[in-house]
């Protein structure tokens, strides 16, 4: 098979598996009607088997096609839903990869942090910031251990969405002082989800690759 027609057909089949765990809800965010699902799983490890541009493509499919299914409004919270996990499909995918030269992403995280703290509220609690999204950059040094990596992803995406989130909605500082405990606890849940279901995934299509059921699938070397 040539290699457009493998990626078209592993872009297809990993839309298809993001789009069913997106029907499956965790928990919700604080400070809105939106819920977390087995995506938040699933999703940032996309990059890995199908390279950065066409992760984020079968990721932002999935979004897009469930926004349109469910005729949900476009609120500010939905749009802002939409784009934390792709820069976790990015981080994922290209951070331990030499071809990609990953070191630049570290840039979002940080930028994140500037961007949060610049806004007044942001200022009270520049420590939640620095506490939480430093990880990805400190992930860097440790880029080759599946949890560390799957770590550093889930809290890029965590910034770009709390970035977002208080320039969107202004929440007061005692919202993100009581949300410490509870990202704590949620994003290394969310780690051991990511690195899990790349175990689990990776295993599964060399699997059915050994049983001819699938084409061969590079993936990352962790």
């Amino acid at each position: 098979m040539k290699q457009v027609q493998k990626k078209m057909l592993f872009l297809t089949l990993f839309t298809i598996i993001g789009f069913m765990s997106l029907q499956i809800p965790f928990n919700k965010v604080v400070g809105s009607n939106v819920s977390f699902t087995l995506f938040d799983f699933f999703a940032p490890i996309a990059g890995s088997f199908l390279g950065p541009i066409f992760g984020i493509t079968s990721v932002f499919t999935v979004e897009v096609i469930n926004l349109w299914t469910k005729q949900t409004p476009l609120t500010t919270g939905s749009v802002i839903r939409l784009f934390p996990t792709l820069f976790a499909v990015l981080y994922f995918a290209i951070i331990a990869n030499k071809k990609y030269h990953g070191k630049w992403v570290l840039a979002i995280p940080i930028v994140c942090i500037l961007a949060f703290i610049a806004h007044p509220i942001g200022r009270q609690v520049f420590y939640y910031a620095l506490m939480f999204w430093t990880i990805p950059v400190l992930a860097y040094f440790k880029r080759n251990n599946l949890f560390i990596k799957s770590l550093g992803a889930t809290f890029t995406a965590h910034a770009v969405g709390g970035m977002m989130w208080i320039w969107a909605f202004n929440l007061p500082a005692s919202i993100w002082n009581s949300l410490i405990p509870v990202v704590i606890t949620e994003r290394l849940l969310f780690a051991s989800g990511i690195a899990l279901s790349f175990v689990v995934v990776k295993h599964t299509l060399n699997f059915l690759a050994a049983k001819k059921l699938l084409p061969q699938l590079d993936t990352a070397k962790v």
